[in-house]
């Protein structure tokens, strides 16, 4: 009798441990596809440039900031490897002005982006990058001489460089990077991944994968 209720107890017992490992697993993928939610929200806000087919089965987000000299070093190779893959990839940039001064720098960008004209000063900032940042220090004052000629309003800019959108689009895209663990730059997501490590390579890698199961 005795061993048939120490058999029953220990019976219950697995039963319990079944249901409590039932649970606590359950939970832990109902918390990981919440997660995966949130952050999939993080990644493209209403004020966020884009290049290349709003529909392309890739999509690779870049947190950047204008002064990392490791985005200016990325930029073309990322703009090679959408051209290899004509209509079939979309590039999506993200503030992250990380470094000192840069936010000011970026300001500039969002209000250049109001003037359709993101791509242009984006592209001849990150070319003349070593001319208004040093130390890891962004000297905003320098960058005027460089965006001659790419047709901005300039009244118009100074006018929306003050505008109260305008920081709350950089204060959302720093909040997203926080949400989403950027710590530095740049840091790419293909459709929601984010690199199993750094490197260009691994990106390459991460976008042939989605290509593929988009085919």
């Amino acid at each position: 009798m005795q061993r048939k209720t120490v058999v029953a107890t220990f019976m219950g017992l697995l039963a319990v441990m079944a249901i409590g490992s039932w649970w606590h697993f359950a939970n832990q993928d109902s918390r990981g596809q919440e997660a995966v939610t949130v952050d999939r929200t993080a990644l493209v806000r209403a004020h966020s440039p884009g290049i290349g087919k709003v529909d392309a089965p890739v999509v690779i987000v870049e947190f950047f900031d204008p002064a990392c000299e490791t985005c200016r070093t990325f930029y073309p190779l990322v703009k090679q490897l959408m051209a290899k893959h004509p209509d079939r990839i979309r590039l999506v940039m993200r503030y992250a002005p990380f470094h000192k001064g840069s936010d000011k720098v970026v300001a500039v960008l969002d209000a250049a982006r109001r003037q359709g004209k993101f791509w242009p000063v984006l592209e001849a900032l990150l070319e003349s990058q070593k001319d208004w940042a040093s130390n890891h220090t962004a000297k905003v004052d320098l960058i005027w001489p460089h965006l001659d000629g790419l047709g901005l309003n300039m009244e118009q800019l100074a006018i929306d460089l003050t505008a109260p959108d305008l920081k709350q689009a950089v204060a959302q895209d720093l909040t997203d990077a926080n949400t989403l663990g950027v710590s530095q730059t740049p840091e790419y997501f293909v459709n929601g991944r984010p690199l199993p490590s750094f490197g260009f390579e691994q990106l390459q890698q991460l976008v042939g994968e989605e290509l593929g199961k988009a085919r």
